[in-house]
C-alpha cells in the first residue's frame, strides 16, 4: 500500500517527490514505490455562491436578505478543476492507505487540503507533514515524525469558521447595500476598514491648518551652528520675535565652545524581507503595485526558481537554513553581486539571532535567494529588479555594522546654546552593498516619515566635516541667518505605505482594549500577506480609489459607501475581535459553532441597519454618454490605469475604456502618456499637451531603433569590432538610446 502527499503547490510537490524517490509523472501527480505525491494550486474548493443554495438566490432582491446557509455546500473551482479531479482520482485508489497532509504550516494551508478531503468524501486515515521551510533536510525531518493529521481538527475549525464568516458578513452587505441603492456597492471585514484608514487620512489632510516655524543658524569658526532651545532641545521655535531679536545680538558676538562630545556608533542592516516589506520597498523604488510585486515573485519563485517562497510575513529564517547560506551565496555570485560575495565567503558567515529565529518563523520563513544557479539574461527588466532587491538585502543581513563617528558640539553665544555635529564613516560595512546609499535604510522610513511638518525637527543638524574643535575654543559669529517653514500636513497613502497601515492598524484602532490591540498586532492585522494586494486591486477595480501619481485618493463613491456601511464593518477592531475567537478555536477552548451562531445574529443586525437607514446614495459622475446595450446615461470612472465609461445599471454591467496609461514616454517632458480612441485611430496624449497619432509614433520610434534590444546590439557590436567592417553603421548604432 501507498501513502499519498497532498502538497499546496507543484513546486513544494515536486521537491517532496525527489526527496521520497518518487520520479513517475502521472496526471497531476508523481509516483514512487511507496508515496504518490499530488497538489493543490492555492485552494481547489471554495464554499458555494448563493444561487447554488438556491435558483432564486441568482436574482439580487432584497427581501431574500440575510441569505443563511442551514449547511454549507463546498464547490470545486472551475478554473482548476481538472486538477482537482486528478487529486481526488488519486486519493481513491485502492493502493493508496493513508493520505499525509503537507500544504502549508498554517491555519489556511490546513483548510485547503482539508476542504479537498470533505468535497471529496475521502475518509481515509490522514496524518500532518508540519515544516515551516522546504529545504531537503527539513522535509526528510518532517517525514520522519509525522503527526496524526486529526490532532489540528481544531485549526481547521478556525480556518473554516473564519471563511464563512466572511462569507455571511461580505456577501449579504455588499447585496443590501446594492439592492438598496441600485449601485455597485462592495464591503468586507478587511476592504471598508482599508478605505477607512485611507478616509480618515483625507480628513486629517483637509482639516490641518499649517502653521509657520522658525530656526536660526550661525557660521563661526567654519562650521554651521543651529540654535537649540534650552529647555526643550527644539531646534525651531513658533515665535519668530524670539530669534529676530536673537539674530539681532549675533552681530560681533564670539561663539564659545562649551562641550565636545565623541562617540563611536553602528547601525545594523535592515532585516530580511517578507512579503509586504518587498512589496513596499518595490513600490517606493519602482512604483511597482503590490499586486504586481507579488506577481513577478511568483515567476521568480516558480519560474526562475531563485528566490524562496513570496507569500511570507516572517522576516527570519531557521537554524535549519542556515547550513545552506554559503551554497545560496555561491549561487547569485554572478554580475553585480560579485564585488560583495567572495568577501563574504572569506570570513565565517556572521550569524546571530537578528534573522535567525525558529520562534519567528511561522508558515514560511523570510525571503532569501535559493541555491538556483541565476541566469539574469533570462529575467526581464522587472524580474531582475525584484531579484535585486532580495539579493542585496540578504548580502546586508550577512555584512558587517556601517560604523561611524559622530561629533557633536554644543556652544553658547548671545546668551542662547547652539549646537553642530559632524561625522565621520570608518567603515560603510553593510550600506556598501547599496549603490544608492539611502535606500537601505527602507526599514526607518515608517509610514509616517514625514508626515507631519510639526512632528519632526525639520532643522536638522547637517552632517558637516568639522574643523579639530577644543572646549573653550572662542570663534566670531560671521553670519546669522532667520530660516521658516510650515508644518506640513500628513502625507497621502501611496501603495508602500496603505500595506504598511493593513499590516499594522493598531494606531487606527478606537478601542484601547489591550488584548484586542494586541491580538491584530499578533495576527498580521487586516488581511494577510497574500490578500493584501488583491484587497488593493479590489477597491481600484470599485472606483473606491484612485491613483494620481504615486498617491491614493478617496473617490466620492467611496466617500459614499463609508457613510453607507455600518459603523462596525469600517472598524479594524471586527478583524481582532474575530481572530480572539478563533485563536480560542484554534486551541478547543471555543466551540465552531457558538462563534458561527454569534456571526448569524451579527450578519442579521447588519442587515436590519442597512434596510432601515435613511442614508442615500447617488451617481455625480454621470456623463451624456448613452450606454450602447441598455441607453442609461454612463459614469465616468478612473481605473488604476485607465479612464472608462462604466454603466450606472449594474445589471447591464456595460463598460468601455476610453483612456489607458501605456508605458510610451513622452519626448518632451519623459512622462507616461495615455492612449486615446479617437474615431479610427489611437493618438498618445501627455499632460504636456503632447499629441501624437500611433502611426507616427511607430515611424518615430522605428527611427529610434525600438525593438532593437541591448543584448542585440552589444552582439552586432562585437561582431563589427572582430570583422572591422561597416564602422561607420556600428559607431552610429552605438549612440542608440534604448529605454
Amino acid at each position: 500500500m501507498k501513502s499519498l502527499v497532498l502538497a499546496e503547490k507543484p513546486s513544494v510537490a515536486r521537491d517532496i517527490a525527489r526527496i521520497l524517490s518518487c520520479h513517475k509523472n502521472i496526471a497531476g501527480a508523481i509516483e514512487g514505490s511507496q508515496y504518490i505525491v499530488t497538489w493543490a494550486l492555492g485552494h481547489l474548493v471554495t464554499l458555494a455562491d448563493p444561487e447554488e443554495y438556491d435558483k432564486k438566490f441568482k436574482e439580487w432582491d432584497m427581501s431574500y436578505l440575510p441569505m443563511i446557509p442551514e449547511k454549507w455546500e463546498l464547490v470545486v473551482i472551475k478554473q482548476t478543476s481538472k486538477q482537482y479531479h486528478n487529486v481526488k482520482a488519486q486519493l481513491f485508489r485502492k493502493d493508496v492507505s493513508e493520505i499525509i497532509i503537507a500544504t502549508d504550516a498554517g491555519r489556511e494551508g490546513e483548510l485547503v487540503a482539508r476542504w479537498i478531503l470533505d468535497k471529496s468524501g475521502c475518509k481515509k486515515p490522514i496524518k500532518r507533514l508540519w515544516i515551516s521551510s522546504v529545504t531537503d533536510k527539513a522535509i526528510r525531518e518532517g517525514f520522519a515524525r509525522l503527526k496524526d493529521g486529526r490532532s489540528y481538527d481544531n485549526l481547521y475549525h478556525a480556518a473554516r469558521s473564519r471563511a464563512e464568516a466572511d462569507w455571511l458578513v461580505g456577501i449579504n452587505a455588499t447585496r443590501a447595500l446594492t439592492c438598496k441603492h441600485n449601485a455597485q456597492l462592495s464591503c468586507g471585514r478587511v476592504q471598508t476598514p482599508t478605505l477607512a484608514i485611507i478616509a480618515n487620512r483625507e480628513e486629517q489632510i483637509h482639516s490641518f491648518k499649517p502653521e509657520e516655524y522658525f530656526g536660526l543658524t550661525c557660521c563661526a569658526g567654519g562650521i554651521v551652528w543651529i540654535w537649540q532651545n534650552k529647555s526643550s532641545g527644539s531646534l525651531r521655535t513658533f515665535q519668530k520675535d524670539t530669534l529676530t531679536k536673537l539674530k539681532s545680538q549675533l552681530n560681533g558676538a564670539v561663539l564659545s565652545v562649551t562641550d565636545v562630545k565623541w562617540s563611536a556608533k553602528k547601525t545594523f542592516s535592515p532585516g530580511l524581507y517578507d512579503l509586504t516589506e518587498l512589496q513596499r520597498d518595490a513600490n517606493r523604488r519602482f512604483g511597482f503595485s503590490a499586486k504586481q510585486t507579488l506577481n513577478i515573485m511568483q515567476r521568480l519563485y516558480e519560474t526562475h526558481k531563485v528566490l524562496t517562497y513570496p507569500r511570507t510575513d516572517s522576516r527570519y529564517i531557521g537554524n535549519d537554513i542556515v547550513p545552506t547560506i554559503k551554497e545560496r551565496l555561491k549561487a547569485c555570485n554572478i554580475g553585480p553581486y560579485k564585488k560583495f560575495i567572495p568577501e563574504l565567503l572569506k570570513h565565517p558567515l556572521r550569524i546571530n539571532n537578528s534573522f535567525v529565529d525558529d520562534k519567528k518563523v511561522s508558515d514560511h520563513h523570510a525571503i532569501i535567494p535559493t541555491e538556483e544557479y541565476v541566469q539574469l539574461d533570462h529575467m526581464t527588466n522587472e524580474e531582475r529588479k525584484i531579484y535585486d532587491l532580495a539579493v542585496r538585502r540578504f548580502l546586508a543581513v550577512l555584512s558587517p555594522a556601517f560604523e561611524y563617528e559622530q561629533t557633536t558640539l554644543s556652544a553658547a553665544a548671545a546668551g542662547e546654546q547652539f549646537t553642530a555635529k559632524g561625522k565621520l564613516v570608518k567603515s560603510a560595512g553593510w550600506k556598501s552593498v547599496y549603490e544608492d546609499s539611502t535606500f537601505g535604510d527602507s526599514d526607518e522610513i515608517t509610514e509616517e516619515t514625514d508626515s507631519f511638518g510639526n512632528s519632526q525637527d525639520t532643522f536638522r543638524q547637517p552632517d558637516q566635516s568639522l574643523p579639530e574643535v577644543r572646549q573653550g575654543s572662542h570663534f566670531p559669529v560671521t553670519r546669522a541667518n532667520l530660516t521658516s517653514q510650515k508644518t506640513k500636513p500628513p502625507a497621502r497613502f501611496t501603495e508602500a505605505t496603505l500595506l504598511t497601515a493593513m499590516k499594522n492598524p493598531v494606531k487606527y484602532m478606537e478601542s484601547q482594549d489591550k488584548k484586542a490591540r494586541k491580538t491584530l498586532s499578533e495576527t498580521g492585522g487586516l488581511g494577510t500577506v497574500a490578500t493584501r494586494a488583491d484587497i488593493i486591486e479590489k477597491l481600484f477595480h470599485s472606483f473606491l480609489i484612485e491613483k494620481k501619481g504615486n498617491e491614493l485618493f478617496l473617490t466620492s463613491k467611496g466617500k459614499q459607501l463609508l457613510a453607507l456601511v455600518p459603523e462596525d464593518l469600517k472598524k479594524p477592531e471586527l478583524t481582532a475581535q474575530w481572530e480572539m475567537k478563533l485563536a480560542e478555536i484554534a486551541k478547543g477552548s471555543k466551540k465552531e459553532s457558538v462563534f458561527i451562531q454569534d456571526i448569524k445574529a451579527y450578519t442579521n443586525t447588519l442587515i436590519h441597519q442597512i434596510k432601515t437607514s435613511g442614508e442615500t446614495y447617488r451617481h455625480d459622475n454621470l456623463t451624456n454618454t448613452k450606454c450602447p446595450r441598455c441607453g442609461k446615461r454612463m459614469l465616468s470612472v478612473n481605473g488604476k490605469n485607465a479612464r472608462l465609461l462604466v454603466c450606472q445599471d449594474r445589471d447591464c454591467g456595460y463598460r468601455e475604456t476610453i483612456a489607458r496609461l501605456s508605458n510610451a514616454r513622452c519626448p518632451n517632458c519623459h512622462k507616461k502618456m495615455e492612449i486615446l480612441k479617437k474615431g479610427g485611430e489611437e493618438t498618445f496624449v501627455c499632460g504636456c499637451g503632447y499629441k501624437e497619432k500611433l502611426s507616427a509614433f511607430k515611424i518615430r520610434r522605428q527611427k529610434e531603433g525600438a525593438g532593437v534590444t541591448k543584448k542585440d546590439v552589444q552582439k552586432y557590436l562585437k561582431k563589427q569590432q572582430a570583422e572591422a567592417v561597416n564602422t561607420a553603421f556600428a559607431d552610429a548604432l552605438s549612440g542608440v538610446r534604448l529605454d
